[in-house]
């Protein structure tokens, strides 16, 4: 009897073991969406690198530095961005629920230095705004875009039937949000504000929240933006350059959309060629950042910027596959408010350095120099390549995606 024994207890530690393997293989492998995407998202970092050196190094040289000096300082930013990711990518997404009150208020209080008076010395003033710390190396509203990302899908989530109630659901969301709104307008940027609101919309709208609550929430909203915009200046010269952007007054106003325009136009079909640009060469500012598109039309030409459009469409067509296979509904939610957040901030810029949308200052994600932004993109893209990931490790040891109704028995 013993004989028999023993090596039928030694057959089940193996396979128990063999089990166990299997299990954590299953654990750390990644969809194909996640695939798909990373490689999407390395197409999209690899030419951004390229441009950002060719738009940035006649600056490079203005500023008696090397050619490649701005390329250095994002190479830095690739490195941090590497490592964020890779962390992102392994941490269970669940775990972002756990720390979303902490992202918030370290976002309310990093907003807040940016605008208190005492603390210029931390934020100083570039190009007329308060919008960074340390020097210009960190950019608070940035990654309060992610805090309002993953805080928002956590209350949502948290209040379910609730936010059927505008008083218990979107109201008290409504405040939070408006509060990092409030301080982002105070730097000025007004942009950032109306991407602030859009995050909130989109995500709650997600979840089933009441057509209603926003129709009420715009009433209240516009004619305090509105009255905002009023006071700002550049908002204003901005618009009204872009409804007259042939018109003489406006000529200072229109100087960069016209010097976009002419960098697009001259690359025709196929581009000048790289590094063959001249709007980047002092004509156009910013060639590097907020109108590096402009930069890609004119030495790639219209095929390099219909091939960006489609490498951002391809990515957020993965992120929104992702959104719909995610294994629990704030995953879900994360996904689809991370995906919305890629694709306007990407199809915005587009739209402004090809004249359809008035001049403002959002970044290509990916492409833009500021190491704040990529390295967003890239901790963004982490967390959806490990909710591309989740469904599959829980599928590897038998659970199912409770998004889904249970099979019927019998």
């Amino acid at each position: 009897m013993t004989s028999i024994a023993v090596p039928s207890v030694a057959m089940g530690n193996a396979h128990a073991a063999a089990s166990a393997q299997s299990q954590t293989r299953m654990r750390w492998h990644i969809g194909v969406e996640a695939r798909a995407l990373m490689l999407v998202s390395a197409v999209l970092l690899a030419f951004g690198l390229a441009v950002l050196y060719s738009a940035s190094a006649y600056k490079s040289m203005e500023i008696n530095r090397g050619s490649a000096y701005f390329l250095l300082k994002q190479l830095t930013g690739v490195g941090a961005g590497a490592i964020v990711f890779a962390v992102a990518a392994k941490v269970d997404a669940e775990v972002w629920k756990k720390y979303a009150w902490h992202l918030m208020a370290l976002s309310l209080i990093t907003m807040a230095i940016t605008v208190l008076p005492f603390t210029r010395f931390i934020s100083p003033p570039i190009l007329g705004a308060r919008r960074y710390l340390l020097g210009g190396s960190m950019q608070p509203s940035e990654f309060a875009k992610l805090a309002i990302v993953i805080w928002t899908s956590m209350l949502v989530v948290k209040k379910g039937d609730r936010m059927r109630r505008f008083s218990k659901g979107m109201l008290p969301i409504a405040v939070v949000i408006g509060a990092l709104s409030v301080m982002a307008a105070l730097e000025p940027d007004l942009s950032v504000v109306l991407f602030f609101g859009l995050q909130m919309a989109v995500i709650v709208f997600a979840a089933g929240g009441r057509v209603g609550h926003f129709i009420l929430l715009g009433l209240l909203a516009v004619p305090v933006i509105w009255e905002k915009a009023q006071k700002l200046q550049y908002v204003m010269e901005r618009l009204l350059g872009f409804a007259d952007a042939a018109g003489v007054a406006h000529a200072t106003v229109n100087y960069q959309l016209k010097q976009s325009l002419i960098a697009v136009g001259s690359g025709g079909f196929f581009g000048v060629g790289f590094g063959e640009g001249r709007q980047q060469n002092g004509f156009l500012p910013l060639s590097y950042d907020d109108f590096i598109g402009s930069s890609i039309g004119e030495e790639w030409g219209f095929v390099g910027l219909t091939g960006v459009i489609l490498c951002y469409a391809a990515w957020g067509w993965l992120g929104f596959r992702i959104a719909k296979k995610a294994p629990t509904l704030f995953q879900q939610l994360v996904a689809i408010g991370i995906t919305v957040t890629m694709l306007v901030t990407a199809y915005l810029h587009l739209g402004v350095v090809t004249g359809l949308l008035p001049t403002t200052g959002l970044t290509l994600p990916f492409m833009s120099y500021g190491r704040s932004n990529l390295i967003l993109s890239m901790l963004t893209t982490g967390i959806l390549v490990n909710i591309g990931s989740t469904r599959e490790r829980l599928l590897g040891v038998g659970a199912t995606n409770p998004l889904e109704p249970a099979p019927r028995r019998g």
